[in-house]
């Protein structure tokens, strides 16, 4: 299915912030909760974060992207570059926040009237000209879009949940192993599937201590947990049945040794420089941007070792908050939109397609787009979370979706995904990039209409030594990237995947998992 974009668009132009600012908000409604924010010193050459008592916050704007699920095919591309635009205002808002401490002191309603308001004033207009497009093709608007320009101030402590509990699974820092179906709240895009979760221990020195991290903005104390504290959570993998698939396809597409990065993301943002507000690491297609086609994709190079995919796996990087900084520290997506500190690149990317417990698989349509989890769930709760924390050795028993693990000595971080392994038989992407796939139930089931395709599964093993924990004060934290009002938590984690298997290679990888072998 091809693109069509309409017109480039560039980032409006937002406020340098300090890696070190603190945030302060108040008045005007806002709720208030005493926190950290964090000064970084150089003691003997050691990194050390001293804790300073500062009242910080975020801003919640509606997710509009991820609730516009039905938008014609003609109007996407205007549509993408105006949800886009929307993204870039709340940065901004957000960035002003973080630099407006004096001002927001001396006048309780400064953020109100100076931020907040602007801001929804600024919204209503974009999410006019969505209107307009969409009815300007002959869709029909949703009415309820104008109540979507509103933003609030929220509290920065915890993972602010939005409101949502699908089946329980809002409470526990720890929920359940990427073999499972489905992501953490139990529902990606209207598509409902199982999980289990499992409540994590919480950080020495209490989930109220911690400090802003490098940036002010994230991680704190409480986001991160000891993983040898964390109580086995991993449920049993569905058993494969009679009819069901158990082969696997591997593909070998080395650990973004060429180093291409950018902020980009063709999926969500066509055509808009710096449409993900933070860094990608890229292995396999070699000319993954904003502005890339089908055509594109198709006669690029690959970094796989089978030449016969093509596809592009991206996922944001992860940072060391050390106190130095990397390449991107005065660029968009980088130092200017809080995203700081030492790139971590992985040591193994394994990527690996299985199959399905209860039936046989599919091929997948070539250009098929995937987005597994949520790069919003402080704003959006956590339906779509599907971020999967661990360290060598613990894989099998503990995976992590709130919380980033401190791995014990001899052990690494790792991050691992499972991608949704159901689509609907006819769309490679859809509006909000979510409801033509989907996850299979725990039992492998696919929702009626629905059809089995190979599970993309990746596997992230990384290299840096574990951050430490005393009372109450992280050193050497990392994160993952992230929107910066998003506040770095672990649960933002997502992945994405865009299909350009050849379909010699492809029929291939479904004949290898139909019949139970093991290929690459």
């Amino acid at each position: 299915m091809g693109r069509n974009i309409r017109k480039r668009r560039s980032p409006m132009a937002v406020r340098a912030v300090a890696a070190s600012a603190a945030l302060a908000i108040g008045g005007g409604g806002l709720v208030w909760a005493n926190f950290y924010a964090s000064a970084h010193e150089s003691n003997s050459g050691r990194n050390t974060t001293k804790a300073a008592p500062a009242q910080v916050a975020t801003i919640q704007c509606p997710d509009v992207g991820q609730k516009l699920s039905n938008v014609p095919n003609q109007a996407r591309g205007q549509v993408d570059g105006e949800l886009a635009t929307l993204d870039q205002q709340i940065t901004a808002a957000y960035q002003r926040l973080a630099t407006t401490r004096d001002a927001q002191t001396r006048d309780a309603s400064f953020v109100q009237n100076s931020i907040l308001t602007p801001l929804k004033q600024n919204r209503q207009v974009i999410i006019d000209r969505i209107k307009l497009e969409i009815n300007r093709v002959g869709g029909k608007a949703p009415g309820w879009l104008d109540g979507l320009s509103t933003c609030t101030g929220q509290p920065a402590a915890g993972q602010n949940t939005g409101g949502q509990n699908n089946g329980g699974q809002n409470n526990g820092g720890a929920t359940a192993a990427p073999s499972a179906s489905a992501p953490a709240g139990g529902n990606a895009g209207g598509n409902a599937g199982a999980g289990a979760s499992a409540s994590a221990s919480a950080p020495a020195g209490g989930a109220q201590a911690g400090n802003g991290g490098q940036a002010g903005n994230g991680p704190v104390a409480a986001d991160f947990v000891d993983i040898t504290k964390v109580q086995p959570n991993v449920p049993a993998k569905a058993r494969t049945q009679a009819g069901g698939s158990s082969g696997t396809f591997s593909s070998s597409c080395g650990v973004n040794a060429n180093k291409k990065f950018n902020t980009d993301n063709v999926i969500v943002a066509p055509g808009v420089t710096n449409g993900a507000h933070h860094l990608h690491d890229y292995v396999g297609n070699q000319s993954n941007d904003a502005f890339a086609t089908n055509d594109t994709f198709a006669a690029a190079q690959t970094s796989c070792s089978n030449q016969g995919d093509k596809s592009s796996y991206y996922w944001p990087v992860v940072r060391i908050q050390n106190g130095t900084q990397d390449f991107d520290q005065n660029n968009l997506g980088g130092g200017k939109e809080l995203n700081v500190g030492a790139i971590q690149q992985v040591k193994q990317a394994q990527i690996k397609f299985v199959g399905n417990a209860k039936s046989k698989v599919v091929a997948m349509p070539k250009f098929l787009r995937i987005i597994t989890g949520d790069a919003k769930t402080t704003t959006n709760g956590l339906a779509n979370a599907n971020a999967h924390w661990s360290c060598t050795g613990f894989e099998n028993k503990v995976q992590l979706t709130q919380q980033y693990p401190i791995c014990p000595r001899g052990s690494t971080v790792v991050r691992t995904f499972a991608f949704q392994s159901c689509w609907d038989g006819v769309n490679a992407d859809s509006a909000n990039h979510r409801t033509h796939v989907a996850f299979a139930d725990a039992q492998g089931n696919c929702a009626n209409g629905f059809k089995a395709i190979p599970q993309l599964t990746m596997r992230l093993v990384y290299g840096f030594r574990a951050p430490t924990l005393t009372n109450g004060q992280i050193k050497n934290a990392y994160a993952v990237d992230g929107f910066p009002e998003q506040l770095h938590k672990a649960a933002t984690d997502h992945d994405d995947f865009i299909n350009v298997f050849d379909e010699n290679l492809m029929n291939k990888m479904v004949n290898c998992i139909n019949n139970g072998q093991r290929c690459r």
